[in-house]
């Protein structure tokens, strides 16, 4: 039989948890990256904490309530409605130029040209030349020649603004599931007019289409594939889809173009990026950008292209120069005045996003980030031009990494967890918890790379720690109780506490070698049938009727047993101090051994000390009880004097002890239904019992491989040994030879 359990079970355990959290990391369930991504804002709001390089040279042109407000009381000379005629932008692209602005974008969409706002007068001198508003925007676009228009999927610009740009940039915002604006799509693919034709004629999603630097594949509504062959120059060939070409469109064409995300467009014009020369690797990860100087950034994305926003500079960083639409508008018409004495010149070689500030009506732009709920969205271009131009990304821990950390704080937790008891092991765990919680905000604050929190920390840490700590709760614990029931009251407390310490504690038999002990009280007999005389004759002498009589022998038998107890204890008293397993009580004698359920490598000399401090607790027990008999005399006296039998006075009792080493069966003795006695038996214990026979009173004999035991370990009290004649004993075939130990 097993008390402690194996630890097949926690290991099994342990194994089933680090198999589990790696693979449902794998299959990614919504839930838990919920999860991460608000540890994710937690950690970004905790950086704002931590200042870190920006860049010097963005700034903001805001479109806020005040703007809306002067341009519907006549800004401009007549009053404007919310959805502003085209020239109004135009308007602040020529003063933005004026000014020396090295890139203008805006947040703005455009999607189509509007013939019915009002031609606009050119400030020309005369008062009657005028343009169509959408040209005068793009005059303006072509004169300023450092314009980029914003681009969505759904969205695109017309020609005549899009070819007077200097470039598009895309603005889409994908947010999470919970509505948080955490990433951007590097960029969005502008595909080529075939493309989308077959998009609706054929239902193709590309979306879904797959780009390989060879060829392109779209998957078809009937499950099979489109393949469109590319060349070495990345074109493809029309006739793949056509056999006549339409009128203009050329035969072999790129098939899509990347528009950039707005951000990373403004960031390529300060950096000079040759955007068009991407190395594009979403399999692995990263997208490579290079400058005409020498300047190269890579982007860390996914496999769709998203990278993390690195959300630094909030609206009120004094690192971005804003201002309004009004103020610009307001600027340009002096400078259109020549009142230009006291003009700022704020955005000289400065990157300049133009968006919404306004709130509560159609061009609130407002919605929730990691910094807060309600942020402006359009934070998002400047965030992103200020990582390209700084180098400064969100890196997400790769999976392989990921899982290695969950296999390492897992098989952490699981040591702690049991190795050390329950509290310890707890606060332990506790302990690494918040360490590695803490390195993964110091991580992020100070290198903006995004450690793994959930699956590590809740899952290989607080789901390993819970299941192994109820598993020691259910089980171990159990098994420990169950090592006390048996063993508290054979062995010391330190000898308990070993036992509940060991790893594995077999107790199903085994053969071992042990020191056993046989005492015996002499003595005893003759004192309990003494007093069972006195007791009849006083009966006899007085008359005493029956139930009378009874009562006199139950208290007679319960003094004597206390008696026997007194001893019998002060016995076992000094077998557990000396940190023996005591056995069993048979009558007036206690039988102890060593060397089991623990080690003891000095067994023999610790029975032989158990021994000889027994002896002397006894004569000291005996001297105490010897001096209360002028008390018990004169109690006796008003017994009598009172019709009640005397006490018999106290005598000296007296000890036998024999002791014996070798090798015997070791183990539980019983059934769960029954009980169970933790016991030895074999030859030896039969050699310690006869010893225990042939020692007399106050003596103690030991066997001479006992002898030679102390001989190795205590040579001064071997050398007071005195070797008795062999003697013959009942079971034993060979004459033993014997030694009596001195004790007084």
């Amino acid at each position: 039989m097993k008390i402690k359990r194996l630890k097949g079970a926690p290991v099994t355990l342990a194994i089933l948890v680090l198999a589990l959290v790696p693979g449902l990391r794998c299959w990614n369930p919504d839930f838990p990256e919920r999860l991460e991504r608000l540890t994710y804002d937690l950690r970004v709001r905790a950086a704002q904490s931590s200042p870190a390089p920006t860049a010097n040279n963005l700034a903001f042109v805001a479109m806020d309530d005040a703007s809306i407000s002067d341009l519907r009381h006549g800004l401009l000379g007549q009053p404007y409605g919310l959805y502003w005629p085209r020239h109004v932008y135009g308007r602040i692209v020529e003063e933005l130029s004026a000014q020396g602005a090295k890139a203008i974008a805006f947040d703005v969409l455009f999607g189509e040209l509007r013939p019915d706002h009002a031609p606009v007068v050119l400030a020309d001198g005369t008062g009657t030349n005028t343009v169509e508003s959408d040209a005068f925007f793009a005059q303006q676009m072509k004169s300023a020649g450092n314009v980029i228009s914003a681009f969505t999927a759904e969205v695109t610009p017309p020609d005549l603004f899009a070819t007077n740009s200097l470039a598009l940039g895309d603005i889409s915002t994908e947010k999470d599931a919970d509505g948080v604006l955490r990433r951007i799509r590097s960029f969005s693919l502008k595909w080529h007019p075939a493309f989308k034709s077959a998009m609706r004629q054929w239902g193709v999603n590309l979306d879904q289409a797959v780009i390989a630097p060879d060829k392109i594949v779209l998957p078809l509504p009937t499950g099979t594939n489109f393949t469109v062959t590319l060349d070495r120059n990345e074109n493809f060939d029309l006739n793949d889809f056509v056999e006549k070409i339409p009128n203009g469109w050329k035969r072999f064409d790129r098939p899509f173009e990347r528009v950039w995300d707005l951000g990373i467009e403004l960031a390529a014009q300060e950096l000079k990026l040759e955007l068009n020369r991407a190395e594009v690797d979403l399999p692995h990860g990263k997208i490579i950008l290079r400058g005409t100087n020498g300047v190269t950034r890579v982007i860390p994305v996914d496999a769709n292209g998203f990278f993390y926003i690195n959300w630094q500079l909030t609206v009120t960083n004094p690192a971005l120069v804003r201002t309004s639409v009004e103020k610009l508008l307001k600027q340009d018409k002096r400078r259109l005045r020549g009142e230009t004495n006291d003009l700022s010149n704020d955005f000289r070689d400065r990157l300049v996003i133009i968006g919404s500030a306004a709130q509560g009506n159609d061009l609130t732009d407002r919605g929730a980030t990691p910094l807060e709920n309600n942020t402006l969205l359009v934070s998002k271009h400047w965030n992103v031009a200020n990582s390209v131009i700084t180098g400064r990304f969100i890196h997400r821990a790769p999976l392989p990494l990921e899982i290695a950390i969950i296999f390492l704080l897992g098989t952490l937790t699981a040591l702690l967890t049991w190795r050390l008891r329950a509290i310890a092991g707890s606060a332990a765990v506790l302990l690494l918890l918040l360490a590695y919680g803490s390195a993964a905000v110091w991580a992020f604050t100070q290198f903006h790379y995004w450690l793994p929190v959930i699956y590590p920390l809740g899952g290989a840490v607080l789901l390993q720690h819970g299941l192994l700590l109820v598993h020691r709760v259910v089980f171990e614990e159990q098994d420990k109780r169950r090592v006390k029931s048996v063993f508290s009251k054979l062995v010391s407390p330190n000898v308990v506490n070993e036992l509940l310490a060991a790893d594995v504690l077999s107790f199903g038999g085994t053969r071992r070698e042990v020191t056993v002990f046989f005492s015996d009280v002499r003595g005893f007999t003759t004192l309990t049938d003494e007093t069972q005389e006195r007791i009849s004759e006083f009966v006899r002498s007085h008359k005493v009727d029956s139930a009378t009589a009874e009562k006199f022998f139950e208290e007679s038998a319960h003094e004597t047993l206390e008696t026997v107890n007194l001893y019998l204890a002060a016995v076992a008293e000094a077998v557990k101090k000396n940190s023996g397993t005591l056995d069993k009580y048979i009558g007036d004698c206690v039988m102890a051994f060593w060397n089991a359920p623990t080690t003891n490598e000095k067994h023999a000399l610790a029975g032989v000390e158990a021994a000889i401090a027994a002896q002397r607790a006894v004569l000291k027990l005996n001297e105490q009880r010897l001096a209360q008999n002028p008390a018990r005399e004169m109690e006796n006296q008003a017994r009598i004097a009172a019709g009640l039998p005397p006490r018999p006075p106290h005598i000296a009792l007296q000890l036998g002890t024999g002791i014996n080493t070798g090798a015997v069966t070791v183990g539980l003795m019983g059934s769960d239904e029954h009980g169970f006695n933790y016991t030895v038996f074999g030859r030896e214990v039969n050699l310690a019992s006869r010893l225990e026979g042939v020692s007399g009173s106050g003596r103690i004999i030991i066997s001479d491989t006992t002898y030679y035991q102390l001989l190795r370990h205590a040579p001064v009290l071997a050398s007071a040994c005195t070797e008795l004649l062999p003697v013959t004993v009942k079971g034993i075939r060979h004459a033993v030879r014997i030694y009596e130990v001195p004790w007084k």
